[in-house]
C-alpha cells in the first residue's frame, strides 16, 4: 500500500472489514495470497487458544501472573505480518500475538514460568525481550532505530505499548527524538480503551491518541484494530514511508483501537470498574469471527478445513506447553544477573544456597 494511505485525519478510521466481516473499502485490500490470508487467520486462531490455555495454567498455579491478549489478535497478527522478517519488534507484555506470527519460540513460556531463558530465545526471531514497564522500552526501540537508518539498514523497529503508556514520560522523549531525526520507527498504539482500570478518557484528555503524532512532526493515524486487513495494510503503508531512500522517511504513530476482552492481568478482576454490557458490544466485533467470516465468504474455510486447523492448534499448544514444564528452574538463576561481574557477597549467596540442596534438597528453599 502506498504511504499516501497514511495522509488522513487522525480520527478518520481506518477500516477495510466491518464487524460483520464484509468488505468497506475495496481499495484498501491487500493482495495476499490465499494461503497467507488463511495462515493469519491460523495465526489469530492460535493465539486466542494458547491465551485460553495460559490463563487456566495461571488458575492451576502452574504459571506466574499473566497478561491475556484476547480480542487484540487482529491488530497483533495483522501487523506483524506486514513487516519483513529481520524488522526488529519491541512489545510490553500483552503482545503474544506477534510473536507467534513470528513462529513463537516455545521457550517463551518459560518466561511466564519464572524462568529468563525464555525472554533470550526472543533474539532468535527478531524481537527484544519482553518490558514489563509500562513505556520504558520506547527509548530503546528509538535508539535501535535510529542505529538501523545510520547503518544504512532496510529494516523498521516496530513499538507496541498500551493506550495507557501515552501519559508517560519514555512516550513523549521517544516521539520527540524519532520526529527530530526520522527514525524509521513505527509506534503501534494497542488502545485496548483501559490502562489497567483507568479508562482511556481519564487518562488523557487528547480526542484520539493518533493526533499525539502532530505535536513530534510526523503523522498518526487510527485504525480499526479489530481488522486484521486494516492493521496490515497501515503498517505496510507506514513502513514504506519509514524506509524511504528520501526526505520523505517519517516514523508514523498507528492507533490500532480495540478492546482486550479479559482482565489487564490475571491478578486483576475488570467486573470491579466495567460494564459486562460494554464488554459484550465490543465482542460483537471479534476479530476471529469478523476475518473468519470474511474467508468463508471467498470460499478459504469451510467446516472440514476449520475442524483440521482447530485440531492442529490444539496439538501445537500442548506441546508447547509440555516442552516447557519440563524444564526444571535452577535457583542459583537468582544471583546471575544481580550486577554484571559477580560480587564477593553474591558468590557467598550463590555458594550458601548450593550446599544448603546439596544437604537438604530443594525442600529447603521453603523450609529456612
Amino acid at each position: 500500500m502506498p504511504a499516501s494511505l497514511l495522509d488522513r485525519a487522525p480520527d478518520d478510521r481506518l477500516q477495510v472489514l466491518d464487524p460483520d466481516g464484509q468488505v468497506v473499502a475495496p481499495d484498501l485490500v491487500p493482495d495476499l495470497a490465499d494461503e497467507t490470508l488463511v495462515s493469519m487467520y491460523r495465526d489469530m486462531r492460535f493465539a486466542r487458544q494458547f491465551d485460553e490455555r495460559l490463563v487456566s495454567l495461571q488458575r492451576q498455579g502452574r504459571l506466574g501472573t499473566y497478561a491475556p491478549l484476547a480480542g487484540q489478535e487482529g491488530a497483533q497478527i495483522g501487523s506483524t505480518y506486514a513487516l519483513a522478517d529481520d524488522d526488529t519488534v519491541f512489545f510490553q507484555y500483552r503482545e503474544h500475538g506477534a510473536l507467534v506470527a513470528r513462529g513463537l519460540p516455545w521457550e517463551y513460556l518459560l518466561y511466564w514460568m519464572g524462568h529468563e531463558r525464555g525472554n533470550a530465545a526472543l533474539a532468535d526471531v527478531d524481537v527484544f525481550p519482553l518490558n514489563i514497564s509500562i513505556g520504558g522500552h520506547l527509548p530503546h526501540a528509538v535508539g535501535w532505530s535510529w542505529a538501523a537508518k545510520k547503518r544504512g539498514d532496510e529494516r523498521v523497529g516496530v513499538v507496541h505499548f498500551g493506550d495507557g503508556a501515552t501519559s508517560e514520560g519514555d512516550f513523549h522523549e521517544a516521539m520527540n527524538f524519532a520526529g527530530v531525526f526520522d527514525t524509521p520507527t513505527l509506534f503501534v498504539c494497542n488502545n485496548n480503551q483501559w490502562a489497567i482500570s483507568v479508562p482511556r478518557d481519564r487518562q488523557t484528555a487528547s480526542d484520539t491518541i493518533a493526533q499525539k503524532a502532530a505535536a513530534y512532526g510526523f503523522d498518526g493515524v487510527q485504525v480499526d484494530g479489530m481488522d486484521p486487513l486494516a492493521t496490515y495494510v497501515a503498517t505496510e503503508a507506514a513502513r514504506e514511508r519509514a524506509l524511504d531512500p528520501g526526505e520523505a522517511a517519517r516514523p508514523t504513530l498507528l492507533e490500532l483501537v480495540q478492546y482486550r476482552f479479559g482482565a489487564h492481568t490475571t491478578a486483576d478482576d475488570p467486573e470491579v470498574y466495567r460494564d459486562e454490557a460494554e464488554v459484550e458490544a465490543w465482542r460483537d466485533r471479534d476479530p476471529l469471527a469478523r476475518f473468519g467470516t470474511y474467508l468463508w465468504d471467498r470460499g478459504l474455510l469451510d467446516t472440514e478445513r476449520l475442524d483440521a486447523m482447530n485440531a492442529a492448534i490444539e496439538d501445537d499448544v500442548a506441546d508447547v506447553v509440555d516442552r516447557a514444564e519440563e524444564v526444571a528452574a535452577d535457583p542459583t538463576d537468582l544471583f546471575a544477573d544481580v550486577y554484571a561481574e559477580p560480587t564477593d557477597r553474591i558468590d557467598e549467596q550463590r555458594e550458601y544456597l548450593t550446599a544448603l540442596r546439596e544437604r537438604h534438597g530443594d525442600d529447603a528453599l521453603t523450609d529456612e
